[in-house]
């Protein structure tokens, strides 16, 4: 029985192109500053969003990491939302690594945070407080649904952190999403931001890797800070050779995740005993409720993966399912039958 598995973007396996890529990739030591296809790769994706330099990491959440750790000092605090990757999911690392506060706002329905909390979370200066440096978007908002910021709201956001003083960095891991989503090229919603990291092995189907973007001294300083993070990659051209396949191949075909998704949305939304928010869905990303009573998002995940069915509980009742690069508008009917299977029977 064939797995479809929609816990994650995460889980997409490199294509035939990637693979040839890899083989035959150009090697050398990049902690030396030699290895032509990582430099390759850096070049592609800062012009891809319009900075100057860029630099290749293990993982969003080692790039959401450097970033922080760049822009902050210790006992620095940092403005961030309170549904975000870096406060939610990346076990705590600003503040057991740099010694960095989160100040949490709350993320709105639709991803961004209110201007005006914002503004209240920023310290005056006093001897009794942290200092604000830093702010933090996420585009897509992954636990707001994949829910997709504006170019003029990050601009905003980026107007608010100048008029203070503030830096703004961007965890930009779907970013490619977005754009899509809106029609925009990638520039306009990340040139007002001082750092974004950008995720190679979600939508873009590479097998690992991300790539953090900037000015050229900022990059600079984050290649110290991988240092110290013990993130030097000697001949990491085997991991950007695939990245810049991803780059060349999969950012058009994001639309394709972003319909099947709204297709799985319209299904859920059909079936008796699950609710979910059709509105919310304008990515990759589909969260939906269990309302029947009697049965558990624990169960119907558990049922569905004993039909070759696999999502991910996400809370109390609440359920995610991710569309990317291998999923078909086959595999989502499929998916739909399985659902409405377990419902009837349930």
């Amino acid at each position: 029985m064939k797995t479809i598995d929609l816990r994650s973007d995460t889980v997409t396996l490199p294509s035939p192109q990637m693979r040839q890529a890899i083989y035959e990739a150009e090697l050398g030591d990049d902690v030396f500053g030699e290895d032509p296809t990582v430099q390759r790769l850096e070049r592609k994706l800062a012009d891809l969003v319009g900075k100057e330099a860029a630099l290749l990491v293990a993982s969003g959440t080692m790039g959401n990491l450097v970033c922080v750790l760049t822009h902050c000092g210790r006992g620095d605090e940092v403005i961030l939302g309170d549904q975000s990757h870096t406060f939610y999911y990346e076990a705590g690392g600003i503040s057991a690594l740099g010694g960095i506060h989160p100040r949490t706002v709350p993320n709105q329905r639709d991803g961004t945070l209110r201007l005006e909390d914002i503004r209240a979370a920023i310290r005056p200066d006093n001897a009794h407080f942290p200092r604000t440096r830093l702010i933090c978007l996420e585009n897509t908002q992954n636990r707001c649904g994949g829910a997709v910021l504006s170019a003029e709201y990050t601009q905003a956001v980026a107007a608010l952190a100048r008029e203070h003083g503030l830096a703004l960095h961007l965890d930009g891991a779907r970013i490619f999403n977005a754009a899509v989503a809106l029609g925009v090229d990638a520039k306009a919603l990340t040139q007002a931001v001082e750092s974004v990291s950008i995720c190679l092995s979600k939508g873009l189907a590479a097998p690992v890797g991300s790539v953090i973007c900037g000015s050229k001294r900022f990059i600079g300083e984050a290649r110290r800070t991988r240092k110290i993070l013990g993130g030097g990659m000697r001949q990491a051209g085997i991991i950007a050779a695939a990245g810049i396949v991803a780059l060349d191949t999969m950012i058009d075909r994001i639309r394709d995740d972003h319909d099947n998704a709204a297709r799985l949305a319209r299904g859920i939304a059909g079936l008796s005993g699950l609710e979910v928010d059709l509105t919310a869905v304008q990515t990759n990303i589909v969260y939906f409720d269990v309302v029947r009573e009697g049965l558990s998002a624990e169960t119907l995940v558990s049922l569905l993966a004993e039909r070759g069915v696999k999502m991910l509980c996400s809370g109390p009742g609440r359920i995610r399912a991710v569309t990317h690069y291998g999923i078909e508008r086959n595999h989502i009917d499929e998916t739909l039958a399985a659902l409405a299977g377990v419902m009837a029977a349930s």
